[in-house]
């Protein structure tokens, strides 16, 4: 089913949506011909994206199965957006069964259907909470209910903070959620970058800024600084095939120079 067939009270279909257009980079049917209109023209200036946002979501997955291996059993995923294959919940609890996951999103479509995923899983749940809120997403009473903050909890936030303008304090924001978190956890994340594509990415902030969900491309450093002072975990902040590839669970793609870091730190 497409979204057109939804019918949803409330989901706007007449102005583009970060969330449904990332569903269409993947290949979903959660998205309205405002997404994909918008989605092509930012296609037609960055034609390699698709294939990048694969590239991220197959780094989420080795991300999360690395630390699931290692005993980690606790995920908080801030902007989770719209449920797709291999959702952090099905990777985590396949490595432990009885890892628990809680998804952050503060797009209704991205929660009505990460709900519809959930029903008959208690060890996941989906809040509807800002994440530039940290104090509200750590103290919701359903993330108390999944996560216990005095143990190892992994925070995700993948191809998220480039959605979050410095006009927001996104480094105010990643300390303290760290700040909240135990000795042992880690720190997880993707972030868009001008470093090897500056032309591709102006256009697209162009883009996005028309659009109404402006996107703010980072240099190398300015995106290792939201890990503060986490220990980075080898390789470090690296281009996504770089990232531990013999924990992928399909061939890798190689689309030459990507625009956009990912990496893990630890918290002593």
């Amino acid at each position: 089913m497409r979204a057109d067939d939804w019918g949803q009270d409330g989901v706007d279909s007449d102005v583009p949506n970060v969330a449904r257009m990332y569903d269409y980079y993947l290949g979903g049917l959660h998205n309205f011909p405002v997404d994909r209109e918008m989605a092509q023209r930012v296609i037609g200036a960055w034609p390699t994206l698709p294939a990048v946002l694969q590239l991220n979501r197959a780094f989420l997955r080795r991300a999360v199965r690395l630390l699931a291996r290692q005993g980690v059993k606790q995920f908080i995923d801030l902007g989770s957006g719209l449920p797709t294959v291999g959702n952090v919940h099905e990777v985590a609890q396949g490595e432990q069964p009885d890892a628990r996951v809680v998804y952050v999103d503060i797009d209704s479509t991205a929660v009505l259907h990460s709900r519809l995923m959930l029903v008959g899983n208690p060890g996941a749940t989906v809040l509807q909470v800002d994440l530039r809120q940290p104090e509200q997403v750590l103290n919701h009473r359903d993330l108390r209910w999944q996560i216990d903050l005095d143990q190892p909890v992994a925070l995700l936030a993948v191809a998220v903070l480039h959605f979050v303008p410095d006009s927001d304090d996104p480094g105010k924001v990643m300390a303290a959620y760290r700040d909240a978190l135990a000795p042992g956890s880690h720190v997880v994340l993707s972030h868009a970058s001008q470093d090897l594509e500056p032309e591709a990415a102006e256009k697209v902030t162009q883009l996005y800024a028309r659009s109404g969900n402006p996107i703010q491309f980072r240099t190398h450093a300015d995106i290792a600084a939201f890990f503060g002072d986490f220990d980075p975990v080898d390789p470090g902040l690296v281009l996504p095939n770089d990232w531990h590839p013999e924990l992928a669970d399909a061939p890798l793609i190689d689309v030459g120079g990507v625009s956009g870091y990912c990496g893990m730190a630890s918290k002593p």
